[in-house]
């Protein structure tokens, strides 16, 4: 069994080591390994899956969408968001999958973060439409760079929210970062989070983000990226294997 994780930046990824640990785990001969790809690069990767060179990916950011566009057919949850993490070869076609969204509520019960409050989603790409089609049931509230793109992005998954300009605090709001920012310790804007109930921070660099820090300091519940970064890959092993994911021993690798 041959798999990887697509994304750029991908250098960072624990995918790596807490895949190879479960199929050591399971007695699955194979490999994972961390590919950097551009455009280019993803839809090589994707005829790879088609053509059995690769038994299945992750798909990490920026790619999500375009993984979304690439696969042949795709799974319930990867329909409703318009983004895919996880690809499998299935009778010589490419299904796309969306392991965020059952991620998401996993992790947003385990910690867990505030319920019945709004939700600050910073970003617009796929994993923040990851983040809207899980929580559909919650008030949602967009903010992005471009206000066009927070408009496409809850017309896409047709939920309604709104949408505030970027670095604008919403009170009581759990935010959740969908944003690259963190992964190299950029700091979110400090205002979000000062009035903030809750923090979910879908990244995860080599050390904890600043905005992870400033929420630990303030007593505000925390759930970052290797919590998610767990929940989606024992599911994506579900899906490439069809056995149960060894969630001890993948843990303990993360």
């Amino acid at each position: 069994m041959r798999l990887v994780v697509l994304g750029n930046p991908v250098a960072h990824s624990r995918s790596p080591a807490i895949h190879t640990a479960a199929l050591e785990a399971c007695g699955i001969e194979g490999s994972y390994t961390a590919r950097r790809v551009d455009e280019a690069g993803m839809v090589i990767a994707v005829d790879e899956v088609r053509y059995g060179r690769l038994s299945g990916a992750n798909v990490t950011m920026p790619h999500k969408q375009l993984a979304f566009e690439l696969s042949d057919r795709v799974a319930e949850a990867a329909l409703r968001s318009g983004a895919v993490n996880t690809l499998v070869r299935r009778d010589g076609e490419v299904w796309g999958y969306n392991t965020d969204v059952e991620g998401i509520r996993a992790v947003w019960e385990s910690v867990p973060l505030p319920t019945g409050r709004p939700v600050l989603i910073l970003g617009t790409g796929g994993a923040a439409a990851g983040v809207v089609a899980a929580l559909t049931d919650q008030r949602i509230v967009v903010s992005g760079r471009r206000d066009q793109a927070a408009t496409a992005l809850l017309e896409r998954i047709r939920t309604e929210g709104s949408i505030v300009p970027w670095g604008t605090p919403v009170d009581d709001a759990v935010v959740v970062n969908a944003t690259p920012i963190g992964m190299g310790a950029e700091s979110l804007p400090p205002e979000v989070l000062a009035v903030a109930s809750g923090f979910f921070d879908l990244t995860y660099g080599p050390a904890e983000s600043p905005s992870v820090a400033y929420a630990r300091e303030h007593g505000i519940p925390v759930a970052d990226g290797k919590d998610l970064l767990l929940a989606q890959a024992a599911t994506s092993f579900e899906i490439w294997t069809g056995i149960p994911a060894p969630v001890d021993v993948m843990r303990l690798a993360l």
